[in-house]
């Protein structure tokens, strides 16, 4: 068997046909069609990864999104968006969504997502990464400025690790996309570039003229240390 989903969808017939695939796939699907219902169910933490749809009867899916993050619910979220959800999608990843996929949706891009955000899971701990005047706890996904800290999403963290393996290189987008998010070149996302702009606004002192998490342009990103190494 492999992990264990908690799908939170208010259609029945979507819900019906998305349980019966990814159960062929191997994982465990439990399905709930309300968001009050799925907040007690994912405070039993009996879940790897929660596919949530932003659009629920009771309780709107970034109530919950909110909820589950303001009580330190770590669970992996994908969120479940019809076109035309661009602000809620920015919203969602904002409050600590790990993706997302529009309706409607393949299958194939659907378990591409799940796969990758589970791979993201449970990352190793390293030493902390001293960007300037910001060090980022790799483990405790934290970064510590002169005046504050930030909590770093577990995404975030993974796009991080994955430039830090790479520093100095500039690495292109389509890289990135096919080995964080399993997408190939004909799919277009800016899932990249909303992750890119958040991690910038928690690790750099001035987010608009960025030191360290620089763009290349025509060709993507390039993570500089300023360690020697780089």
């Amino acid at each position: 068997m492999k992990a264990r989903l908690l799908l939170v969808e208010d259609d029945a017939d979507l819900a019906r046909g998305l349980r019966f695939n990814l159960e062929h796939d191997g994982y465990a699907v439990t399905t709930l069609g309300e968001g009050k219902k799925a907040l007690a169910a994912i405070r039993d933490g009996a879940h790897d990864l929660v596919l949530l749809d932003l659009t629920l009867p009771d309780v709107d899916g970034l109530e919950v999104l909110r909820a589950m993050r303001a009580r330190k619910d770590g669970v992996p979220v994908i969120c479940l968006t019809a076109r035309g959800q661009e602000t809620d999608v920015v919203m969602g990843l904002g409050l600590g969504a790990d993706d997302y996929v529009t309706k409607p949706f393949g299958l194939a891009a659907l378990r591409a997502r799940i796969e990758a955000v589970l791979r993201r899971a449970g990352k190793p701990a390293s030493e902390p990464l001293r960007l300037g005047r910001v060090v980022v706890d790799l483990a405790a996904r934290r970064a510590t400025h002169p005046d504050r800290e930030e909590e770093i999403t577990p995404i975030e963290m993974d796009l991080l690790r994955y430039l830090l393996a790479r520093r100095g290189r500039a690495v292109e987008r389509a890289e990135i996309l096919r080995d964080l998010w399993g997408l190939g070149p004909q799919d277009t996302t800016r899932t990249l570039d909303n992750h890119v702009a958040r991690l910038r606004r928690k690790i750099e002192i001035d987010p608009a003229s960025p030191r360290w998490l620089v763009t290349v342009h025509g060709i993507g990103y390039r993570l500089e240390t300023g360690d020697g190494r780089s």
